[in-house]
C-alpha cells in the first residue's frame, strides 16, 4: 500500500500517518521531520532548508524531491509506504509520477485556518526530550517545564502565530491545488479533521475499509 496524506499544517498528518504505519507494516515518511533532523544536524540541506521554514515559505523542489526519491528506494519501503505531506505542489506531484513514484490512495484533511493558528500556536515542545503539549488542550502540569523530565517547554520558531498565517498563505496558493488534481485522477478521499481524534481516525479507518 503506497499512500499519500495531504493536509494543512496540524490536520493531523502525523497522527493517522502513524496509525496506517502501524496497521499495514510500512514506513511512514514526513519530509518535514527529515528537513528538521536536517537543520539539527547543521547538514548542508538543513542549512539551505531553514531559512525557508522560519520566514514560513515552502522548501524549494529541488532539495526535496532527490531525498523523498532516495528514501522509499531504501529497502523498508518494497512493501509500500506513507507520504506524510508530500507532495507539497503540483509540480512535485508531476516530478514524483516522471520519476514512477506512483501510489494507491490519497486522503486530504480539512482543517478551517482559525483551528489551524490555535492548535499550532498553542503547541509547546520540551527542549530536552521532545515531549509535545499545547497550552489549551494539553498543557504540562509543571507549567513551562516538562511533566516527562523537568526539560524548559519551548515555542518553536515555526510555531508563532504571524509564521503560522505566512504557512497558510502559502500552502492556499501553493499545495491546497493538490486537491483538485489528484480527484481528477479519481483516488482522492477528502475527511474533515476538525472535529475530536477519534472522529477523524474513525472516518481514515473508513475510507481505507480497516475495522
Amino acid at each position: 500500500m503506497k499512500i499519500i496524506l495531504l493536509g494543512p499544517p496540524a490536520a493531523g498528518k502525523g497522527t493517522q500517518s502513524a496509525y496506517l504505519s502501524k496497521y499495514y507494516d510500512i514506513p511512514a515518511i514526513s519530509t518535514g521531520s527529515i528537513i528538521r533532523n536536517n537543520i539539527s544536524e547543521g547538514t548542508e540541506l538543513g542549512t539551505k532548508a531553514k531559512v525557508y521554514i522560519d520566514e514560513g515559505k515552502l522548501v524549494p523542489d529541488e532539495l526535496v524531491m532527490d531525498l523523498v526519491a532516495k528514501r522509499i528506494a531504501q529497502p523498508d519501503c518494497k512493501n509500500g509506504y506513507i507520504l506524510d505531506g508530500f507532495p507539497r505542489t503540483v509540480a512535485q506531484a508531476e516530478a514524483m509520477e516522471k520519476l514512477g513514484i506512483n501510489v494507491d490512495k490519497i486522503v486530504e484533511l480539512v482543517l478551517p485556518d482559525e483551528e489551524i493558528v490555535d492548535r499550532i500556536s498553542g503547541r509547546r515542545n520540551c527542549s530536552e526530550c521532545g515531549a509535545i503539549y499545547h497550552t489549551k488542550d494539553h498543557p504540562s502540569k509543571a507549567g513551562d517545564r516538562c511533566d516527562k523530565c523537568g526539560g524548559k517547554l519551548v515555542q518553536r520558531a515555526d510555531d508563532t502565530e504571524e509564521t503560522i498565517k505566512k504557512r497558510l498563505e502559502v500552502y492556499h496558493e501553493k499545495t491546497q491545488p493538490l486537491g483538485n488534481y489528484y480527484a481528477a485522477k479519481g483516488n482522492l478521499v477528502q475527511i474533515d479533521s476538525s472535529g475530536l481524534l477519534e472522529d477523524t481516525s474513525a472516518a481514515v479507518r473508513k475510507a481505507f475499509g480497516v475495522e
